[in-house]
């Protein structure tokens, strides 16, 4: 073992005291954010011709579980008002920091069922700290986040989907990512928007098709799915909530197919 290896071996017991373990994990949201903000990719050019099948300049856009960026600047870009809603404190003054000059509309909160308060689980790695211990242990136990931590982080405010349309009005598309949570999200949702979508693991996805399942009680919907970061539809067709409920329960764990659900309602003009 190297000199180097030996040092960083002696050193980790020190990063899990707390203080230590913060002021590193604020460090990485820093340095991620500048480098989401500072940059623009090949994905981002792929994620703006996504997205431009939702959003037209002036519409106003929800992005639920907006951590550090990585969509605000695309939905910025597309000329969308953007109302970036984060609990993470030191996410949400990022999001402040290189975005706040575009405009857009912090909220520094998390989105569930009913106002109130609920306990936000860090992790070491920002984009997966999560309000759902459920979610936590399943993705843990299958494998896929094995390697994270988490920890409380105390209480954060809660508000719903519908005190924001109420105070921004309703969004013509909104994008839910809130790590296991989403189910809770949409059952503070009271009337439907023209789109939205809703991250999929594998893990999760009885609560996946209750998501659907509500919905659908909202208004008439149709369904769609994009694979990880592909930025393509799987279906050339949307799918009604039958064969979109068939082909959620054919995802497992071992084909390890994760992305987003996407959801249109038709009817809404």
């Amino acid at each position: 073992m190297n000199a180097p290896s030996i040092v960083k071996r002696l050193l980790r017991p020190l990063t899990r005291i707390p203080w230590i373990a913060s002021w590193r994990r604020a460090r990485r949201v820093t340095a991620d954010a500048m480098s989401v903000a500072n940059s623009w990719t090949e994905a981002d050019d792929a994620m703006l011709r996504f997205y431009r099948q939702f959003l037209k300049p002036g519409d106003v856009c929800f992005d639920v579980g907006a951590n550090i960026g990585n969509r605000v600047k695309i939905f910025v870009k597309l000329g969308a008002r953007v109302v970036a809603v984060e609990p993470q404190k030191e996410c949400a003054a990022e999001l402040r920091r290189w975005y706040g000059g575009s405009g857009i509309v912090v909220v520094e909160k998390a989105l569930g069922e009913s106002k109130g308060r609920a306990e936000l689980l860090t992790s070491n790695f920002h984009m997966v700290s999560s309000l759902s211990p459920d979610w936590i242990q399943a993705t843990k136990e299958s494998g896929r986040f094995a390697q994270h931590n988490w920890q409380a982080a105390g209480s954060v405010e809660v508000a719903t989907m519908d005190d924001l349309i109420a105070i921004h009005g309703a969004p013509r598309f909104a994008k839910i990512d809130v790590e296991g949570f989403e189910l809770n999200v949409i059952k503070g949702l009271s009337h439907p928007v023209r789109f939205l979508s809703l991250e999929f693991t594998p893990e999760t996805k009885k609560s996946s098709i209750e998501c659907l399942e509500r919905l659908s009680q909202l208004g008439r919907t149709r369904f769609n799915f994009s694979e990880g970061e592909s930025m393509n539809m799987r279906f050339a067709e949307w799918l009604d909530l039958e064969a979109m409920r068939v082909f959620i329960q054919g995802l497992n764990v071992a084909n390890e197919v994760w992305g987003d659900i996407y959801v249109s309602f038709p009817d809404v003009p």
